[in-house]
């Protein structure tokens, strides 16, 4: 696992540690020392903590006059054990909200597996960006099919031509703009 690293094309155009309204605004991440962990096996120290001992991030670009960012995931996502999802909503989606993201672009390619638990947090998170969206890219099949079960599907859009896109040949405003004709074809007029 240390040899995942977050994706970097588009670090010239965003990097959430040098943006004063980011909640990873500051963060030092090492480019030699590796420290976090999941399950003993160490990560990319280029990876973002968010207080969870299973999941960790990289905010990869955000777009505030548009409203919204793109975050790319790592890890086993566990709702039921370490309430994974509280941490991410209160650690970076709650101060993202607060800054107008209401748009919200998941890369859950490195995620290995998902555990759930209730689902008030995604209910939360939901109804705090009205008319705004949550949109899952790359995840594994098998951990989509945990979040069915889970009835996040509800709040989370993944699936169909969602599952067709190549987001890494994609400038970021470009992926957010097909992204969203996608999620607007979906949801009708």
């Amino acid at each position: 696992m240390h040899t995942i690293e977050p994706y970097y094309n588009w670090i010239e155009k965003y990097s959430a540690t040098e943006d004063p309204r980011s909640p990873l605004y500051g963060a030092e991440n090492s480019l030699t020392h590796y420290t976090n962990t999941i399950y003993g096996y160490y990560i990319h120290p280029q990876w973002d903590t968010i207080d969870s001992e299973t999941l960790f991030l990289k905010i990869l670009y955000t777009d505030y006059d548009l409203g919204f960012t793109v975050i790319e995931l790592i890890g086993e996502w566990n709702d039921a054990l370490n309430n994974d999802i509280m941490h991410l909503k209160r650690n970076i989606i709650d101060p993202l909200v607060e800054e107008g993201i209401r748009h919200f672009i998941l890369i859950g390619e490195n995620v290995f597996n998902f555990h759930g638990s209730d689902d008030a947090y995604y209910e939360e998170w939901f109804e705090d960006i009205e008319e705004g969206w949550i949109a899952a890219l790359g995840f594994q099949d098998f951990v989509l099919s945990e979040m069915k079960n889970y009835n996040l599907d509800y709040y989370l859009n993944y699936g169909g031509n969602l599952d067709d896109i190549h987001w890494r040949t994609f400038t970021p405003k470009r992926l957010f703009g097909l992204v969203n004709s996608l999620i607007k074809k979906r949801l009708g007029p």
